[in-house]
């Protein structure tokens, strides 16, 4: 039957043959660049959205905000060594956190607790414990008024001098005076606690880890040794303190104070004024400090948006703006 068709047909269903593979050749090419231009295009893109900026601040800021977070949670990271003074053993139990009333961003000092505190120093602890950096006039308008505080200073006599005979003498305390140390000297302080020399409370809180949880732990922590730990004579246990046994023994016990308002001394209650009033002991600038950083965040603020309004309406027009250039027309061709 093929043999009927004349030449021309036959040579026309060889072309057309000859042009599909042809065909799908083009087309299978033409797929292929469409695939690796598109490939080439999402690779760009990633590779452009790795090498930017953002990324790496992104990346960054996630690394250490998850480093943050862990050393807060669990105090140190896992592969890292710990530098400290003592060895894990010898620190003591970690104490609780306690919600201080002055412990929030915008929280002041509870002044009614500060004026408590000080009486239990006054009462309890100044017997061994110094003051050194608080003088008088520290407590006028935190916890005392002005002629409560004068009074206070003039029970104590300070050594002053010299006269106009060249001789010292001892005057009632002012404002200016410094609070007076219970022993004149170390060596004094150290034969009157059996070697033992207490230390001062200027800045305690800042000068122990934990800090008023580790004060307020340690103060209400004294009980019985567990079977089988050893105690020297003379100390005593505590599970905060590290080495799990301390010289000073326990001084604080319900009804040894009578607070002037009427609140009910009991141990832990004495505990919480007395190491609120030795936190602002050590931060007497506590509360103006965060009046001062509240003030510097609300102008920052308004600065920081009056400044971003004048950016976008100085470069708004820059920005926005569209620059068109018509070239001169030839004239050679007229």
């Amino acid at each position: 039957m093929l043999s009927r068709l004349p030449a021309s047909s036959l040579k026309g269903l060889r072309s057309l043959a000859e042009a599909r593979p042809s065909a799908a050749r083009s087309a299978a090419q033409t797929a292929s660049r469409v695939r690796f231009s598109s490939s080439s295009a999402s690779s760009s893109a990633v590779k452009s959205f790795l090498d930017s900026r953002a990324t790496l601040a992104s990346a960054t800021l996630l690394t250490v905000g998850s480093i943050a977070w862990y050393t807060h949670l669990y105090g140190s990271l896992p592969f890292l060594g710990e530098v400290h003074a003592n060895s894990p053993a010898e620190e003591g139990l970690h104490p609780p956190h306690y919600p201080w009333s002055h412990g929030g961003l915008l929280d002041s000092f509870d002044h009614s607790s500060i004026r408590r505190g000080y009486q239990v120093y006054r009462e309890v602890c100044a017997a061994c414990h110094s003051l050194d950096r608080i003088a008088w006039r520290n407590l006028v308008g935190v916890s005392h008024s002005v002629d409560e505080v004068k009074a206070m200073a003039e029970e104590v006599e300070y050594e002053d001098g010299p006269n106009d005979q060249g001789e010292m003498f001892q005057r009632p305390g002012k404002l200016s005076d410094y609070m007076p140390p219970p022993y004149p000297n170390e060596e004094a302080a150290r034969a009157s606690n059996q070697g033992a020399l207490p230390p001062d409370l200027s800045l305690i809180v800042k000068a122990r880890h934990g800090g008023p949880d580790y004060i307020f732990a340690l103060l209400t922590g004294y009980r019985d040794a567990p079977a089988g730990f050893e105690i020297r004579d003379g100390m005593n246990y505590n599970p905060y303190f590290p080495g799990n046994a301390i010289s000073m023994a326990r001084v604080l016990f319900d009804g040894l104070v009578e607070y002037e308002d009427g609140t009910p001394a009991t141990t832990s209650q004495m505990a919480k004024d007395v190491v609120t009033f030795l936190n602002w002991a050590a931060e007497p600038e506590h509360d103006e400090r965060k009046k001062a950083g509240l003030k510097a965040v609300i102008l920052f603020s308004a600065l920081t948006a009056i400044s971003l309004y004048v950016k976008r309406y100085k470069w708004a027009p820059i920005k926005s703006r569209k620059i068109i250039y018509n070239p001169p027309a030839d004239k050679g061709h007229h």
